[in-house]
This record gives structure tokens, C-alpha cells and sequence, in this order.
């Protein structure tokens, strides 16, 4: 009977020692501690042991597992977002996450994501206007002016295009420049008005110069202004100008319009032929005619002259020989003395 109470007092002591040595922490291991250690570690390919461990051997508890007060043994952490340390169960530190129980290291959130509090499943995804490049990130970044991100779990953030603009940070998308202003460089954070001689409306990305015959002088103008009546426009940056007295000047007019010196003079709204003109008009016009009726005449003295010779062969044949006083016709005539 002392035999069995010395080992159960033995075995009792020895219990009481074990759970002693693995309930309690050294002051040299804190939870804060255990929990960096392990959550910065690599992350685990492999489950650990998850069998319950006796006790009753007064061995620590293996890693992977930790003390249960009420069981008074080892077991396996029952709780998701928690990561085992040899002595405890650890919540997951902001950055980290774990999906599963009983696993002794977290993972880090991946870039484009992020977690903000203890203990998490899952990592959450950087909205819109915002990006993480880095893992097992706290937060997300905003984007700068001048840069936009449009979509979810962004990693980066893209340049605002030519033509478009952000003037705050966490854009998700750089809208045009507004009518009469332009960006011409991309990231820009602003727009910059249209200078004199040019428009911009606002389905176009980037000023335009006034087409001929229109001008504007004013900044950051939408349409040009076509050049008024009796006025013409040379450059589109300056105001019209009155038109000469001897010139024509329609709506929309570049230049100023003349008529022929000498040959027209200016009538009104149109122009008209000069005396000179007149003149010369009439003379040329005689000699033309004059030209035309000689060569009418020769040409039909030209005909008369091929008929006559292509007739006289054809006379000469039908001809039937005569005689006159017992001479042909065609003879000679001989002198008789009469």
C-alpha cells in the first residue's frame, strides 16, 4: 500500500509539473512575441499534428498544438484565423490571414490586398482608386493626382491618358478636360485653357485652330467666330479687319478680293467690264469676224478651182469630132487670103 501511494503521489506531481511547465510562459516569451515570430514566417506546406496528445508522459506539448486547462492536454487550435505556437493559439497579426484551424504559421496578404485588423480568414481587396505592391499589406495606398486605378485588388496606378485630367488622389477614372481646355501631357493634374485662334468642343480631347475665314481672340473658347461681312480674317488669332473700298469682302472672307485692274472696275457688289475692256472686246471681235469670212471665201475659191480642173479631162473625152468646111474642129486655123 506505501508502495502505490509513493507512485501516485510520483505520478500526481509529475502531472501537476507538466501542466505547470506548459501553461506558463518564460518572461522572456510574450504572446506579442510568439505572434510576430509567426506570422512573418513562411507559410507551411504541410498540416501539423493534430492528434491529441496524453499528457501522462510529462512531455511538452509539440508544436502545432497547445495545452487545453480543461482536457489537460494537447490538442489542436479549433478556431480559423488563429496560427499555433508551441504554447498558445495566436490571432493572425493585421497584414496576415489564415482560411483554416490548426495551422502554425498565417500568410501574408498578397499584393492588391489587405488586412486591417486581427485574426482574419481572408485578406480584403484595395478598392478602386487605391493599390498595394506590397505583401501582408495593413492598407492600401490612394492613388496620386494625376493617376487613376478602375478596378479592384489594383497593384498599381495607370497615368491619366492625353486629353484627360485628376486634380485629387484615389481616382478611379481621369474624365476629358472641360470645353476650351486641353492636357497635352499624360499624369496631368490639370488642364490648361485654349490660346487665342483655337477651340476645343467637349467630345474633342485636344485644342484646334480655327479653320480659314473663322477667328477667335479670347482664351479657353469652345467654337470660333465666323469673320463678318465687309471684314476679312487673316489669322484666326486677331480681330477682323475692315475690308478696302475698292475690294469684296463676303462672310467668312481670309483675304480681300479685287477686280482685274484696267480690264474690270468694282460696281456695287460685283465687278464690271471697264470701258478699255469694252473696247478691245468690240475690236477683236470685228477681226475675228473679217477672219472668218476670208477664210470662208478662200476656202470656197479652193473648191471651185478643184472642180474645174477635175471637169476638164472628162470634157475633152466626149467630144465627138467635128468638122467644119471639111476641117476638124480641133484644127488649127489657116488663114486663106479672103
Amino acid at each position: 500500500m506505501e508502495r502505490l501511494g509513493i507512485v501516485s503521489v510520483l505520478a500526481t506531481a509529475c502531472l501537476l509539473g507538466a501542466v505547470k511547465s506548459q501553461t506558463t510562459l518564460s518572461p522572456a516569451v510574450t504572446i506579442s512575441t510568439v505572434s510576430a515570430d509567426v506570422s512573418t514566417a513562411a507559410p507551411s506546406t504541410t498540416g501539423p499534428s493534430c492528434s491529441v496528445l496524453n499528457t501522462s508522459t510529462c512531455a511538452a506539448c509539440a508544436p502545432g498544438s497547445y495545452y487545453d486547462n480543461e482536457t489537460l492536454l494537447c490538442s489542436c487550435c479549433p478556431d480559423v484565423g488563429m496560427c499555433v505556437s508551441p504554447e498558445a493559439c495566436l490571432l493572425c497579426l493585421p497584414g496576415f490571414y489564415q482560411p483554416l484551424a490548426g495551422r502554425q504559421r498565417c500568410l501574408p496578404c498578397s499584393s492588391g490586398f489587405y488586412s486591417n485588423s486581427t485574426g482574419n480568414t481572408v485578406c480584403q481587396a484595395c478598392p478602386a482608386g487605391f493599390y498595394s505592391n506590397n505583401t501582408g499589406s495593413v492598407s492600401c495606398r490612394p492613388c496620386a493626382p494625376g493617376f487613376y486605378s478602375s478596378s479592384r485588388n489594383s497593384t498599381l496606378c495607370n497615368p491619366c491618358p492625353q486629353g484627360s485630367y485628376c486634380n485629387s488622389s484615389s481616382c478611379t477614372q481621369c474624365p476629358i478636360c472641360p470645353a476650351g481646355s486641353e492636357a497635352l501631357q499624360t499624369a496631368s493634374k490639370e488642364c490648361t485653357l485654349c490660346r487665342p485662334g483655337m477651340h476645343k468642343p467637349s467630345y474633342q480631347s485636344m485644342c484646334q485652330i480655327c479653320s480659314s475665314g473663322f477667328y477667335q481672340i479670347r482664351w479657353g473658347q469652345e467654337n470660333c467666330d465666323l469673320c463678318p461681312e465687309n471684314h476679312y480674317c487673316p489669322s484666326p488669332d486677331v480681330n477682323p479687319i475692315q475690308c478696302p473700298a475698292d475690294a469684296f469682302c463676303p462672310e467668312g472672307s481670309s483675304a480681300p478680293g479685287y477686280c482685274m485692274e484696267t480690264f474690270f472696275r468694282k460696281a456695287g457688289e460685283t465687278c464690271e467690264l471697264a470701258p478699255v475692256t469694252i473696247a478691245l472686246l468690240v475690236i477683236g471681235g470685228g477681226v475675228g469676224l473679217l477672219f472668218i469670212i476670208v477664210l470662208v471665201l478662200r476656202r470656197r475659191r479652193d473648191n471651185d478651182s478643184e472642180l474645174s480642173l477635175a471637169r476638164t479631162p472628162l470634157l475633152r473625152k466626149d467630144r465627138p469630132p467635128g468638122r467644119f468646111y471639111g476641117i476638124p474642129c480641133d484644127a488649127e486655123p489657116v488663114y486663106a487670103g479672103w
